[in-house]
């Protein structure tokens, strides 16, 4: 049976730039650690999860500027440049920097799609091809926010990467359910209400999750609890009522930001060479040079491994 694989690619190669020693250069002295621990983790990937289809969704913008808009704090610690009319510079480490050119062409090569959106960042890519999927779905990423996108129902499950490799969680409804006690589909609105310093969401002042979980719960979605909040019979206490609505700016337009979307124009998988089959000819010579020339080791064999047990 086809399944598709989506890769929230930034995520895993900051992961593999971490992971993997940068004392692995090239002869140049460019480290290759984020491009070796990438192919290894595409392999290992493709190969246990048995995959047909993958795309590496990639960040066109990683902050787009009508979220900043929305929410200005949004991603805003993490920029080290703001660039006007286009996308802010994001603080990466010089040595990943240099590694990213090399990670393009080795997906190019291996006959890996790479997927992205102007003025959206990979999450919409991936939210987009995961909504419209027809065949099970396998998300990839180190994001809880892509949790929003499981659904059982239709197959599409998040390998979780945040523990490493070795400690890979497969999440499904019941897994975000046990963890969060939300829905997949309430997960955006849960994270609205919690907050996410790490996307410099704030959240609402005095709901954490344990509180957030139990008004979703009772109120089922972030529109419900307002519409409740409004409502002098809606059950909600005097505490909570003021709470929500000095967050009430931020409540109208959070939800924006933080549901991925869903309906971009993408190309279709099959535009976009989704579609994994064994390298051949000059693009399997040109890899196994590569190996030698930017010092990739096994990497490449066991990466052309995986792709050869595709049929």
């Amino acid at each position: 049976m086809p399944r598709l694989m989506l890769l929230d690619t930034a995520s895993l190669y900051f992961r593999a730039f971490y992971g993997v020693p940068d004392s692995i250069r090239r002869s140049d002295g460019t480290p290759v650690n984020a491009v070796r621990g990438l192919m290894d983790m595409i392999a290992r990937l493709v190969t246990d999860y048995e995959a047909t289809h993958v795309v590496a969704c990639w960040d066109n913008d990683w902050r787009p500027q009508w979220r900043v808009d929305l929410i200005p704090s949004y991603k805003s610690h993490r920029v080290a440049e703001i660039v006007p009319n286009g996308p802010d510079v994001e603080v990466v480490p010089d040595p990943l920097e240099a590694q990213i050119p090399m990670i393009r062409k080795v997906l190019e090569l291996a006959g890996i799609a790479v997927v992205g959106a102007d003025e959206h960042e990979a999450d919409d890519v991936v939210g987009t091809y995961a909504s419209q999927s027809a065949f099970p779905t396998d998300v990839v990423t180190g994001d809880r926010d892509l949790f929003q996108l499981v659904d059982d129902q239709r197959g599409v499950r998040v390998i979780y990467t945040a523990r490493g490799m070795k400690n890979l969680e497969l999440v499904t409804e019941v897994v975000v359910v046990g963890k969060y006690k939300v829905l997949p589909q309430q997960y955006a609105d849960f994270a609205t209400l919690r907050g996410d310093a790490s996307d410099g969401l704030p959240g609402v002042a005095g709901i954490g999750e344990k509180t957030a979980a139990g008004l979703l719960g009772e109120h089922g979605t972030l529109q419900g609890l307002l519409e409740a909040a409004e409502d002098p019979d809606g059950g909600l206490s005097a505490s909570v009522r003021a709470k929500l609505s000095g967050a009430a700016d931020y409540l109208k337009v959070a939800p924006a930001v933080v549901n991925v979307v869903r309906d971009l124009q993408l190309p279709s998988l099959e535009e976009a060479g989704a579609e994994l089959s064994p390298v051949a000819g000059a693009a399997r010579s040109e890899l196994e040079q590569l190996a030698n020339d930017w010092n990739l080791g096994g990497s490449v064999k066991r990466l052309l491994d995986a792709l050869d047990r595709v049929r």
